[in-house]
């Protein structure tokens, strides 16, 4: 897929980190970005810096996300290229005991199943609806209707102490990408997701140097912390490259996670 001023993106969690570099990379390609966030404030900016439009949505709410969707084509045209970035996590033991009191408390299945509602159930929401959008688009040259790239996490195999819950929702989207690039084969479709390491995103910016240090020494190499534009650059090469499908590729400067 070429990319141009004819190509429409929808971008979920657009508005920072890993799905802002990638909206401002097709941005500079030409591409009409639309992006998906709850953070008004920084959407609405980033989307007047590139020419974008921004839409308010939680993707755990399908009238949301319909309405984002609609939002999106009624200023841009139906995408062909959809980035999912959206995502959030936390860090609690499935059992532990209160080393004060002694208590033990289980992890709760609410809070479970809110990583997995946002993380997994809302990456794959936005995945059908945009894909139904695609297939109503006729096939570029080589056949080719759409191209989406789905961010998961190296926690998908390596998740640390804590991570039950996101390492199960990225491990759904790994799993899930497989299924869905064939589901969709027959109709010019390609599906990818990226599993990153450890990369400079809002949420570790305000970690304390000596954090940071930390976390960039355990990378073999390069020893740093990967850049949002790394991971915006993997996602271009999935959308370009016509024959990249069904393909889950780890960007990490090959950190294996320890158990903490």
């Amino acid at each position: 897929m070429q990319l141009n001023n004819t190509l429409a993106a929808v971008v979920t969690g657009g508005a920072s980190g890993l799905g802002a570099a990638t909206a401002r990379r097709l941005a500079r390609q030409g591409v009409k970005v639309a992006l998906f966030d709850l953070n008004a404030e920084a959407g609405e900016a980033l989307a007047q810096e590139i020419g974008g439009v921004f839409c308010k949505v939680d993707v755990t709410s399908e009238e949301q996300v319909d309405a984002a969707f609609a939002k999106a084509r009624a200023a841009h045209g139906q995408e062909r290229i959809l980035v999912n970035c959206a995502g959030t996590g936390n860090a609690v033991k499935t059992a532990s005991r209160d080393k004060t009191t002694g208590e033990i408390k289980a992890f709760p299945t609410a809070n479970f199943d809110r990583i997995i509602q946002i993380n997994l159930v809302g990456t794959f929401r936005c995945i059908a609806k945009s894909a139904a959008g695609m297939l109503s688009l006729p096939p570029l040259e080589g056949g080719e209707r759409g191209a989406i790239v789905n961010t998961a996490s190296v926690a998908a195999e390596d998740g640390q102490i804590g991570q039950a819950s996101y390492s199960a929702s990225k491990a759904g989207i790994v799993g899930m990408t497989l299924p869905i690039a064939r589901d969709l084969m027959g109709e010019g479709i390609r599906v990818n997701t990226i599993l990153p390491g450890i990369f400079n995103t809002p949420l570790l910016q305000n970690a304390p140097e000596n954090v940071k240090a930390s976390l960039a020494a355990s990378v073999p190499f390069p020893k740093r912390l990967g850049q949002p534009d790394e991971y915006a650059h993997l996602a271009e090469t999935m959308i370009t490259n016509g024959y990249f499908n069904g393909e889950c590729v780890r960007l990490d400067g090959a950190i294996r996670m320890a158990p903490r």
